[in-house]
């Protein structure tokens, strides 16, 4: 059978198109690691978040090297935790769940949107090979204040990541004479040890201890000050760790107030 050359062009053009419109499906399907959240994927109920390991501190965590999880509690109106924080050049893994209703966790700019279900957990890798800024927004209709839920994702550049928290603990009014005391942990979210130094500044003192905190571990050191050094008044402290801070008051007074349970 002679077939025109004409119908032979046309004849290989829809091949291809065929062929290149398999190829397109394919790869969004599989190639892009995108999939709905179906009964297929774990379920967890929405009123025992507080008490489930992964979802009652919403917070990112290293797992590997250059590989973190971000476990992610929509609810309206917001995201916790806000801002999410990564390091460039990282994979991380997102988990993320629902405290009431519908919603979504979608960051502009990047491939990361899905539905997030009340009693299920969404799960999305990705790779972030540069730092940069993104939003965070909710696409799915969840309430009156929908239009306000939104969030930040930071990808920071390597050298500046790093996972540390500090609390303190201080007291608030000790007696002249007596010895105050302020209480530091240091958290290292890393896994690999960190070497920092723990200062305190308090009138005309600075106290300072270096201290090795194992990955995953915290630190506490305790610091005491003689209050009659000091002498009656307010007397500001500032603690600091690194780039990070934290302040407040010590009152010494000459004779401290009985509770009414003590008279």
């Amino acid at each position: 059978m002679n077939v025109h050359t004409y119908e032979k062009v046309w004849l290989i053009g829809a091949l291809v198109l065929i062929v290149g419109f398999i190829v397109t499906i394919t790869y969004g399907s599989v190639g892009l690691g995108i999939a709905m959240v179906d009964d297929s994927e774990e379920t967890i109920e929405p009123s025992e978040l507080d008490e489930d390991e992964r979802f009652a501190d919403p917070r990112v965590e290293q797992v590997g090297e250059n590989e973190y999880e971000a476990y992610v509690v929509a609810q309206t109106f917001m995201f916790q935790p806000d801002p999410v924080e990564v390091p460039a050049g990282s994979e991380v893994t997102f988990y993320v769940t629902s405290r009431d209703v519908i919603h979504s966790y979608s960051v502009a700019g990047t491939n990361i949107n899905t539905m997030v279900i009340p009693g299920e957990v969404a799960v999305m890798t990705v790779e972030f090979d540069e730092a940069g800024e993104y939003g965070v927004v909710c696409n799915e209709y969840c309430g009156s204040g929908h239009h306000t839920m939104e969030g930040e994702l930071h990808v920071v550049p390597d050298e500046e990541f790093d996972m540390t928290e500090l609390s303190v603990e201080a007291d608030d009014e000790v007696e002249t004479g007596d010895e105050a005391t302020i209480e530091v942990d240091v958290e290292n979210g890393m896994l690999e040890a960190l070497e920092t130094t723990v200062t305190l500044e308090i009138g005309d003192e600075a106290l300072a201890e270096n201290v090795t905190i194992d990955g995953g571990e915290t630190e506490t050191t305790t610091f005491t000050v003689d209050t009659a050094d000091l002498g009656e008044g307010d007397h500001d402290w500032t603690v600091t760790v690194d780039d990070y801070e934290d302040s407040g008051t010590l009152t010494v007074v000459d004779e401290l107030e009985e509770d009414d349970d003590d008279e």
